[in-house]
């Protein structure tokens, strides 16, 4: 078609020719070329058309992910690991091109994934912690605002647990003071420490009880020694023996068994002198070292023996003044007679009971006396918190507020600790953490946590693994990295070994992977098992054992061979024995927890 091409070598006299035609009549075009250029059109429209919708989601992918880059800090500019690799010119091209975006998309997810969090990074990051416990006596779980008490004024410790974790069903394995110490100091229970009676020259027959733990694996030992803290005790060590001070402690003092005393020219009450050598610790303590302090107050102990039994301070004698203290409804002559038959008057919580509660009188006059020194503890660790606020280090400090054992105010008739029921082995338990993750921060946790827990808790704080002796698990796996959880970060990841120790040590129990039934690596414990020796003689204060969970709970009391079982969630009060049930589902879970019992009772020896 020589016509249609410019360059085509015609004659101008055939271009005329042809023009001439061409005026002469109409221009009319042929049938099949007219039907060849529409059919040119409708495919320049269709390509045009499939072009446009694919630079149309082109420019939108890339406009999503730049914006959302955008919202990242970065400015507007598309990101590198989004730019065409190269111009793509067909739908195919475009479609290998997204797949190989995504697939770089994907593996940049997975290496954010292998990093470590923000959080378990600023753990690695973060030098030695400090660690304050507040370590209060005869103290039991709730005597606190915090727990509910509608009495008891203790607002820096209700702040405290605004600020961390309450743990609710914190319990100790025994429920005295001296074994209960011994357990913090060793990680052990009784039945490996073996220290059942009051300091040395106390025998069970013929045989002289003593701490049966090595001086160089206590906790004040290991965190002198093994991960250089500068270690302070300041109130009640409780064992009546002699701890080497060179392995144990740079600062020290024992105060025990008063609420009044004359020291040089001034007469102190016991928690104010249980303050002063606190701050006196923190204001002497070098600074270029982590410290740890264990503030042993006496309080809330009464003075045995002394009629008055409870002797605050001074200037807490107008508190609860026109409160009338509640009446606990076990507090009757039924719940007492419903205590095993060998429980008589001689019973030494029978005893301490006719000492502070057998006249409604009297229990109003001492409860408000064991609130009093309840206040006045919680204001001393006021004190103490706000001189570690003032020094710099409060942020930088696990506190933790428990105490050594809980107490009856006449319930089941009886006063004291010792036994089993809830009101002698609860205790409170706080916890301030500066690794806790912020979503447990004013939280309540109710697993079932240890006094043997403590020892492990702290020396993980101050980067020390447990020895194997040890019976207790860190507990800041129920609230740091998002509570516990599979894998290694469970249990955290020690700095120090505190012991090259390869001596063998029980096992586990069959349904946990921890030390001593502490549970697997992703759960917690779901019962314990509680010890407490006969002291004196069974008629004084019986021997009494017990398997606890949170549904039932199964007493054993060996020296009379006498068995209890009680529905803890029907009957907290612990009145109604079940034991001689004749219901099938009692049977049954008598025998199931008699037989578990056993299981733990053998672990644990």
């Amino acid at each position: 078609n020589h016509s249609l091409n410019p360059s085509s070598p015609t004659t101008s006299s055939s271009r005329q020719t042809r023009a001439s035609k061409d005026a002469r009549k109409s221009f009319i075009m042929p049938r099949a070329t007219l039907q060849s250029q529409l059919a040119l059109s409708l495919l320049v429209v269709a390509v045009s058309m499939v072009l446009l919708l694919l630079h149309i989601h082109q420019a939108s992918y890339f406009a999503t992910t730049s914006k959302s880059n955008r919202s990242k800090g970065n400015d507007g500019t598309m990101p590198d690991n989004l730019k065409p690799m190269r111009a793509a010119s067909t739908a195919s091209e475009l479609i290998k091109q997204d797949q190989r975006r995504r697939e770089m998309n994907k593996i940049n997810e997975e290496e954010k994934l292998d990093q470590p969090s923000v959080e378990i990074q600023a753990e690695e990051d973060r030098g030695p912690m400090n660690v304050v416990l507040f370590y209060a006596d005869d103290w039991r779980h709730d005597t606190l605002g915090a727990a509910g008490n509608p009495i008891v004024k203790t607002p820096v410790l209700d702040a405290l647990a605004k600020e961390g974790v309450r743990f609710t069903e914190n319990c100790v394995t025994t429920s005295i003071c001296w074994v209960s110490r011994a357990t913090l100091y060793s990680g052990q229970y009784l039945a490996r420490h073996h220290f059942e009676m009051l300091g040395k020259g106390r025998t069970v027959n013929g045989t002289e009880m003593k701490f049966e733990v090595p001086q160089n694996e206590t906790l004040y030992s290991l965190l002198k020694k093994k991960a250089n803290y500068h270690v302070g005790h300041a109130g009640k060590l409780g064992l009546w023996v002699e701890l080497d001070h060179e392995l144990n402690f740079d600062f020290f003092t024992d105060e025990d068994g008063w609420h009044w005393r004359i020291i040089g020219n001034k007469m102190w009450h016991v928690t104010e002198k249980n303050t002063a050598d606190a701050l006196r610790f923190l204001a002497t303590r070098p600074k270029e070292k982590p410290f740890f302090l264990n503030v042993a107050y006496f309080a809330t102990h009464a003075v045995d023996g002394d009629v008055r039994q409870y002797m605050p301070q001074n200037e807490s004698m107008s508190m609860y003044v026109n409160d009338t203290i509640p009446i606990p409804a076990t507090a009757t002559e039924e719940a007492w007679g419903k205590m095993p038959p060998f429980f008589g008057e001689y019973n030494e919580g029978r005893t301490r009971w006719r000492w502070r509660f057998d006249t409604p009188e009297k229990h109003q006059h001492m409860m408000k006396n064991y609130y009093r020194m309840a206040s006045e503890v919680d204001k001393s660790v006021g004190l103490v918190l706000n001189t570690l606020r003032d020094q710099g280090v409060l942020d930088n400090t696990l506190i933790i507020f428990t105490t050594d054992n809980g107490n009856f105010h006449a319930e089941h008739g009886l006063a004291d600790k010792w036994y089993p029921h809830q009101e002698s082995i609860r205790v409170p338990l706080i916890v301030k953490d500066p690794r806790m993750s912020p979503e447990f921060v004013g939280t309540t946790n109710d697993e079932f946590t240890l006094n043997i827990d403590l020892t492990a808790t702290i020396l993980g704080a101050a980067g020390l693994d447990p020895l194997p002796s040890m019976m207790g698990r860190d507990m800041s796996v129920l609230y740091r990295k998002g509570g516990i959880q599979t894998g290694a970060a469970a249990q955290g990841i020690p700095k120090i070994s505190a012991s090259n120790d390869e001596r063998h040590y029980i096992n586990s129990a069959s349904d946990g992977q921890g030390k001593y039934h502490s549970g697997s690596e992703s759960s917690w414990r779901t019962e314990f098992y509680y010890e407490h020796p006969m002291h004196s003689n069974p008629q004084y204060i019986p021997a009494s054992q017990a398997l606890v969970r949170k549904d039932y709970k199964y007493f054993y009391w060996p020296n009379f061979h006498y068995e209890q079982l009680f529905d803890i969630r029907n009957d907290p009060g612990e009145l109604n024995d079940l034991r001689n049930s004749n219901d099938p589902e009692h049977k049954e879970i008598l025998a199931a927890m008699r037989k578990r019992f056993v299981e733990l009772k053998m672990l644990a020896h």
